[in-house]
């Protein structure tokens, strides 16, 4: 991992966030895009030119939240960009080569009963680049341990494993294979190809009506540092995920999620 992309919204969690970032890129050697999305606004169907004052308001901000912590000489990159969110943040992601985004679970919420807000459900969700979610004010430590769940092991995309690998081989952690056999269950999805089972130290087989009842079901037993989850299109919190904000009752982690993108 070389760079890491840093979403920036106005939650109270910002600069907890840009520290775990920090002390995150530090350890794993990587540099840092800390950023923050702005639109044009219109009113009575004329467009206000704010863009500059918005553009200079945003850049201040995310200046002064930098400048609040220890940056512990990792080269951070400070940009404010225009347009619509997952697209210009796919764009910023293309031209940084960035290899992991780091998302913070309400980056603008106030509501207690959610886990993540419309700004982070929208990232997870609609962009390819895996991305990691850092629970709220959470110090970074490095993962000893990773679970990894999964209903279907049949990856034919290239390349989907990478950030798993580069957490199991940066931070010498153990993982742990959860394969849940759910109602959709098709004969094959729990043959593992060589890649994957080189990284992993142990398999288990679970059949639960869900991924997440699988992960709730052995996840005191694995008692992992950190869940690693795939992002697909009707895989695990897809439901959840339909309208991007997640509520606790639906699903909260303690500890940090890794989403990759799709196997398929």
């Amino acid at each position: 991992m070389k760079n890491i992309l840093v979403p920036v919204g106005s939650s109270k969690n910002a600069l907890c966030h840009l520290q775990y970032a920090v002390d995150f890129a530090k350890y794993v050697g990587a540099k840092l895009f800390v950023v923050q999305v702005y639109n044009v606004y219109t009113k009575a169907g004329t467009m206000i030119k704010v863009d500059r004052i918005i553009e200079r308001e945003s850049k201040a901000f995310l200046n002064d939240l930098v400048s609040q912590i220890d940056t512990k000489g990792v080269e951070v990159v400070v940009k404010t960009l225009k347009g619509n969110l997952i697209d210009t943040l796919e764009l910023a992601c293309k031209a940084a080569d960035v290899d992991l985004v780091l998302v913070e679970p309400r980056t603008n919420s106030i509501k207690d009963e959610v886990y993540l807000g419309k700004t982070s459900g929208r990232i997870i969700k609609q962009m390819d680049v895996p991305a990691l979610i850092v629970p709220e004010c959470y110090k970074f430590s490095k993962p000893s341990s990773i679970l990894m769940a999964i209903k279907s092991a049949i990856i034919k995309k290239k390349g989907v494993l990478n950030r798993l690998a580069d957490f199991k081989d940066k931070f010498d952690a153990n993982v742990d294979l959860l394969l849940v056999k759910t109602p959709f269950h098709n004969e094959g999805d729990f043959n593992i190809n060589k890649e994957l089972s080189g990284m992993v130290k142990s398999i288990t087989e679970t059949e639960n009506a869900t991924t997440f009842q699988g992960v709730l079901e052995h996840f005191q037993s694995h008692n992992p540092d950190m869940l690693c989850v795939v992002r697909r299109k009707r895989g695990f919190f897809a439901k959840k995920w339909e309208k991007n904000t997640i509520l606790k009752k639906d699903f909260h982690s303690s500890i940090p999620v890794l989403v990759l993108s799709g196997l398929k």
